[in-house]
């Protein structure tokens, strides 16, 4: 009896050749492969071996404990920051954050432009113009009331030009 696999199989004119080429190629190809991972094992040890170094387990317990506890805390600082913001954000925007200045001269016979008319509004345009007249015999000071940039008592010039400066100022967001 005299059985040849190769031609059993279908393959009888097959060199063998190519199939030892094949082989060693396939060796060397898993052989590349099997000193890459042991090169990765070595340095996933490495570092295993770091982290682990003088701790065990209850100590690893406590170390991710505190890891958890910051956290936490860093939460609730945020959140608490968060609101502590968003209350700053609401008071600012009744806070006074454009101002107009004119200084002038109210009558001929005081110089150095001793009067003036100050606007202040808040975000929203909201706020009064503070007029100052000093002249010889004194110093006057009132307010004019100021919403959404408009006013119901009618506006000298001077005032006109402080409160048109305050609202043509940009508020940086």
């Amino acid at each position: 009896m005299n059985y040849n696999l190769l031609e059993q199989m279908g393959i009888g004119n097959f060199d063998l050749t190519y199939l030892f080429i094949a082989s060693y190629v396939l060796i060397l190809i898993l052989m590349i492969v099997t000193i890459v991972q042991t090169v990765k094992l070595n340095k996933l040890s490495k570092r295993y071996k770091k982290f682990m170094s003088g701790k065990n387990a209850k100590s690893l317990e406590k170390d991710i404990e505190g890891i958890y506890e910051d956290n936490k805390f860093i939460k609730t600082s945020t959140e608490k920051n968060r609101k502590d913001i968003q209350s700053l954000y609401r008071k600012f925007e009744s806070a006074f954050q454009k101002v107009g200045i004119v200084k002038y001269d109210a009558y001929n016979q005081v110089g150095g432009q001793l009067s003036f008319s100050l606007a202040l509004l808040d975000e929203n345009d909201n706020g009064f113009v503070l007029n100052s007249v000093h002249s010889a015999e004194g110093c006057y000071s009132y307010t004019k009331e100021i919403k959404n940039g408009l006013c119901e008592i009618s506006l000298g010039e001077e005032e006109k030009q402080a409160l048109d400066i305050a609202m043509d100022m940009v508020i940086n967001d």
